[in-house]
């Protein structure tokens, strides 16, 4: 009796944990959702990563990357010696930073706005307006801003004619083209953060809301003390996605409005677009190669940096 007692405890007893393995058989259907995403990154991130030797070789074409000759460090010197890895590096970290601080604050502010509306139709309205210009590509964004500042026939120098003021040279002044570019990058991203900012705070608890009314607090003072501290690890979040690629212009955008324009490029001109030329005119890929491993290893050393410090005044924002 007791040895049939014995059998049964140990066929009950439960598998112990195999490791990767147990994991995945336990989780096969969870992992089967996710496996054209792993194979979408592996495919498209992690194997062309051997092209990063690339970086150290002068590359030629006829030998393929493993049989051209090592050169060490002298695409890195070429590149840093030109005069342009500082002015490159600036712009495309201070248009970034640009990107971040403008569109977090007005997707935060509409995200508190709308949800403060009553009138549902109207605020599904307003949502769907705001995230229409996600879905429009870059191209065209370019073809809007020409006719809009053309200096000959765009729109603005033709109304500012009609005022009687001089038209300006848009084409020709540096200086303007940063904010004309936050504009342009508020435009299209504002209303995809802003979905996103709307779906967590609908899912705050209404009864904190509640208390802090019955208490005497205004709108504006819930604001502050409880729906922005209980959104800034969902800011914190979205925030060190986009310190991630902050050394990464997006080159869609800067090429479709600023194209090969060279009397912008003293503030508009990113690491993208100068590695492009780089291989559309000079076709050096050994360069282009070192500007990208270069590019790839401050985004890293950013992200991390910036988690390492969110982890340590706010542990729930950060990332890992």
């Amino acid at each position: 009796m007791a040895k049939g007692l014995y059998e049964i405890n140990q066929s009950k007893k439960i598998k112990p944990n195999n490791g990767l393995l147990y994991e995945i058989k336990k989780n096969k259907s969870i992992y089967t959702m996710i496996l054209p995403g792993i194979l979408f990154f592996l495919i498209f991130a992690y194997i062309p990563m051997v092209g990063v030797i690339t970086a150290f070789k002068d590359y030629d074409i006829k030998k393929g990357i493993f049989g051209s000759s090592w050169n060490g460090f002298d695409n890195f010197k070429f590149f840093f010696s030109s005069g342009d890895a500082l002015k490159i590096t600036f712009n495309t970290f201070y248009l970034n930073l640009l990107f971040l601080i403008a569109s977090t604050v007005i997707s935060v502010a509409l995200a508190i706005f709308l949800n403060g509306l009553t009138a549902n139709g109207f605020k599904r309205i307003s949502q769907s307006v705001m995230f229409l210009p996600y879905f429009v590509s870059w191209a065209i964004v370019g073809i809007i801003t020409q006719g809009f500042f053309a200096s000959d026939n765009g729109a603005i120098n033709s109304f500012l004619r009609t005022l009687n003021v001089d038209p300006v040279s848009w084409n020709s002044s540096p200086g303007l083209w940063p904010f004309i570019l936050v504009i342009f990058y508020i435009w299209k991203w504002c209303g995809y953060n802003l979905v996103i900012y709307l779906a967590t705070i609908t899912g705050f608890d209404m009864e904190c809301y509640e208390a802090a009314s019955i208490d005497g607090a205004s709108k504006f003072q819930q604001i502050r003390y409880i729906t922005i501290p209980l959104l800034m690890p969902t800011i914190l979040v979205l925030a060190l996605l986009q310190i991630g690629k902050i050394f990464y212009g997006d080159f869609g955008m800067f090429y479709s409005i600023i194209g090969d324009n060279g009397m912008l490029y003293a503030t508009t001109d990113v690491i993208d677009t100068y590695v492009y030329r780089a291989l559309r005119q000079m076709s050096d890929f050994g360069m282009a190669s070192a500007i990208g491993l270069y590019q790839s290893v401050m985004c890293f050393v950013m992200v991390f940096g910036s988690n390492l410090l969110v982890r340590k005044y706010q542990s729930d924002g950060a990332l890992f």
